[in-house]
């Protein structure tokens, strides 16, 4: 994992982005181990596209296998 990038939907004052984004970072670095931790950003916006929830981005470095 080279970068997540995390927008929340959210009203104005919530200061709790970096853990909404703890929903889809945690899981990965659990998956992958230290390979899944990486830079990551969590900001709020006003509002997104279709009023989702959250959108995340994700810039992921993918190793051949050495076998």
């Amino acid at each position: 994992m080279v970068k997540v990038f995390g927008m929340v939907n959210c009203r104005a004052g919530f200061s709790r982005t970096p853990a909404v984004i703890d929903g889809c970072s945690d899981p990965i670095a659990e998956v992958f181990g230290d390979a899944g931790r990486g830079a990551r950003s969590a900001v709020g916006m006003a509002e997104l596209p279709f009023d989702i929830a959250v959108e995340i981005e994700a810039v992921v470095r993918v190793v051949p296998d050495a076998r």
